[in-house]
């Protein structure tokens, strides 16, 4: 009789004989209270399914019985990349990685791919010859990179890596567009790493025969997450994305993963890396790159980018911050200017911040300070292109408004951090003595903060801010 599909039968852990109804002895090799509950389901996605497609029905554990398990992190290779995913990628987890055509995504994964296997090899190299046979040396030397493309050729991605001068040999290279051969490859070699590039390009004939359509998307990426969500490895897959940035597809395909990566482009050169989702970590991490023309090279000193280095002295309309990205501090120069407006009402020009804080603060410096900018067009960039969300930069950007409207500069050197409330208050922000340990590294000595911090000058309104920075200008 014909098993259907979602009925229950029972299977024997020992020789996975089923029948319909529990026995406490198997009739098949005679174990006693072997038999098992399973449900008959071939779309079962669990480590237990078995070839007649029965798999062990499962059932709620209390939470007291579960034991926390340490997660296990494989580093990139990258201190930039590890810095945000939160110290390195979690095993059994899916990272989706988007961005714009050409911004670096692929030179990113295949540099990623490159330092996990050296320093795979490296780790093997430092075990003693007496303990090569031990289980853990063994898994060292068995890490294993599928790389499969859909977009690029074999030759294609192995002239990149001559290129960048990346020693990939041992990357496995797959190009096709086929879930059910990417499924195979994965059984045949069971990788530590897999780089799907790109998902829209994946197609399953379950899903029809369109790649990058809604239920492709949401199909092929379910097969491939149920897959690692199995076995000790990770999952890194690139996105296209649309004319807004956001990643193309459904929205339920960013629900699916562990983590969502941004890249992002501020110039030529500069990459920017940050997290819109993390299960595992933070999201306020950001990892800085240039490319050159050996792939992507890590920026360890952010403000060496952010700071123009002048040789005369700092023009009227800017003033530096020390702002937090995650765990790390940096300076930047906040940069305003302010020109007649050529229309009835006048326009923000900013894409680095907020727009919508651009005008409040402007309107506080009006109707606190008594300086007019509702005739002005108002023009904000920040140095080196990074994107600024914090509220500590609204005293540096009330600064940098009143500056350019003044036309009187900033003394040299100086750095100034605050909130700006509506009442014209400057509040204290969080970490500052942090920002003034930064800013003292970077050669200002001239702090500007409210409160009573010690070695800064306290400004605990606009108006005190507007005093200290222009006295006698």
């Amino acid at each position: 009789m014909a098993k259907k599909k979602g009925s229950i039968v029972y299977k024997c852990s020992n020789c996975s004989y089923t029948q319909p109804g529990w026995l406490g002895r198997c009739p098949n090799c005679g174990e006693w209270n072997s038999m098992q509950e399973c449900i008959v389901d071939p779309n079962a996605a669990t480590p237990s399914l078995a070839v007649d497609g029965t798999a062990v029905k499962v059932k709620p554990v209390p939470m007291a019985k579960i034991s926390v398990q340490d997660e296990g992190r494989i580093s990139t290779g990258s201190a930039e990349f590890d810095r945000v995913l939160g110290g390195g990628a979690v095993r059994r987890s899916a990272i989706l990685i988007g961005g714009e055509p050409g911004i670096g995504k692929s030179t990113l994964l295949i540099q990623t791919a490159a330092s996990f296997l050296k320093n795979a090899t490296s780790s093997l190299k430092n075990v003693p010859s007496s303990l090569k046979n031990a289980p853990s040396a063994k898994g060292a030397s068995g890490h294993r990179v599928l790389y499969v493309s859909g977009e690029e050729s074999a030759s294609q991605i192995k002239g990149r890596a001559v290129r960048l001068g990346l020693d990939t040999d041992a990357v496995e290279i797959l190009c096709t567009l086929r879930l059910e051969d990417i499924l195979d490859a994965l059984d045949s070699l069971n990788p530590s790493f897999v780089i799907i590039d790109s998902i829209q390009t994946v197609y399953s004939v379950q899903a029809g025969i369109v790649p990058g359509t809604v239920s492709q998307l949401k199909y092929c990426a379910n097969e491939l997450i149920s897959w690692v969500k199995e076995r000790d490895s990770v999952l890194f897959m690139t996105a296209h994305v649309t004319k807004a940035g956001d990643i193309a597809g459904p929205k339920s395909l960013e629900h699916m993963v562990d983590t969502v990566i941004s890249f992002e482009r501020s110039n030529d050169e500069v990459r920017f890396l940050r997290a819109t989702k993390n299960r595992f970590g933070s999201i306020d991490e950001l990892g800085i790159f240039e490319m050159e023309e050996k792939g992507l090279r890590e920026v360890a000193d952010p403000s060496s980018l952010f700071l123009t280095r002048r040789e005369g002295s700092t023009p009227a309309g800017i003033a530096c911050a020390c702002v937090f990205e995650g765990t790390r501090a940096f300076v930047v120069e906040i940069q305003a200017l302010t020109v007649p407006a050529k229309a009835s009402m006048n326009r923000v020009y900013s894409d680095k911040v907020d727009s919508a804080r651009v005008s409040r603060v402007a309107a506080v410096l009006e109707k606190r300070a008594g300086i007019k900018f509702s005739d002005q067009d108002l023009y904000i960039n920040v140095a080196g292109g990074v994107r600024l969300t914090e509220s500590a930069i609204d005293a540096a950007l009330a600064a940098a408004l009143y500056s350019a409207r003044t036309d009187l500069a900033l003394p040299e050197k100086t750095v100034v951090t605050g909130e700006l409330s509506l009442a014209g208050e400057i509040r204290p922000v969080s970490k500052i003595k942090q920002r003034i340990k930064t800013a003292r590294e970077l050669g200002f000595d001239n702090i500007v903060a409210p409160g009573k911090e010690s070695g800064t000058k306290g400004a605990n309104s606009v108006k005190d801010l507007l005093a200290v920075l222009f006295a006698g200008k």
